[in-house]
């Protein structure tokens, strides 16, 4: 069951929303205003957040900034402005989309559809997640399925350097500088390595994720058989 996060200091609004989100099979968790948002939010993990402008203590655009600035969760915004400016400032500032009060309420579950199908990866600062996979940074342990696999602390290493650039090229020489160190003199190969490992660890007949890129590095990126 996905989880949303609704903060609008309407009641009415955040009532219907609840309802409706609910009716959907959603699971909702309401505030009433920008601090109660994001202390839930900081406490709890949710898929996507519906964002009300329009609120008291702490506006819209700076809650937006403040999760921005630790996740890549999918934000809504629910804006009755009618300025062009606003709506291309909002994107900028982070956003993944707008809808203008009053909205149908099909059309916002068609944007929550298209935001949480294109979410792949969340990052916060202990969670790192894509696809299937996840890494808990504080704990320093990577999930596939929900399911812990043990890896030492190069694969680690090399692992959350892939799922922070993932769907990136990257170079031998920024694996090298980023997982083993700026000091480090051995011999480049080390990572084909470790890359060969990690592929055993976390990969599948049907799920493939770090591919060769000829002459440069690598690429982190699910592909299906």
């Amino acid at each position: 069951m996905k989880k949303i996060l609704i903060l609008e200091d309407d009641i009415k609004i955040r009532r219907i929303l609840q309802l409706e989100l609910e009716h959907e099979g959603y699971e909702v968790v309401q505030a009433k205003d920008g601090i109660e948002g994001l202390e839930k939010f900081k406490n709890e993990y949710f898929d996507l957040i519906l964002l009300d402008l329009m609120m008291p203590n702490l506006s819209g655009e700076e809650v937006c900034k403040k999760i921005r600035s630790t996740s890549q969760i999918p934000i809504i915004v629910l804006t009755a402005k009618e300025q062009l400016l606003s709506k291309v400032s909002l994107l900028d500032m982070g956003a993944d989309d707008y809808i203008t009060k009053p909205f149908e309420i099909e059309e916002l579950f068609a944007r929550m559809r298209v935001a949480l199908r294109n979410k792949k990866t969340y990052i916060t600062e202990d969670l790192i997640t894509y696809e299937n996979l996840k890494i808990n940074k504080e704990l320093k342990k990577f999930y596939k399925n929900d399911e812990e696999i043990v890896l030492t602390k190069r694969e680690y290493a090399l692992l959350e350097y892939f799922m922070l650039n993932k769907e990136i090229v990257v170079s031998r020489e920024k694996i090298l500088e980023n997982v083993w160190g700026y000091d480090f003199d051995g011999d480049e190969k080390i990572i084909d390595v470790y890359v060969n490992i990690l592929r055993k660890k976390i990969e599948s007949e049907n799920e493939k994720y770090i591919h060769s890129v000829r002459g440069f590095g690598y690429i982190f990126k699910k592909k299906g058989a």
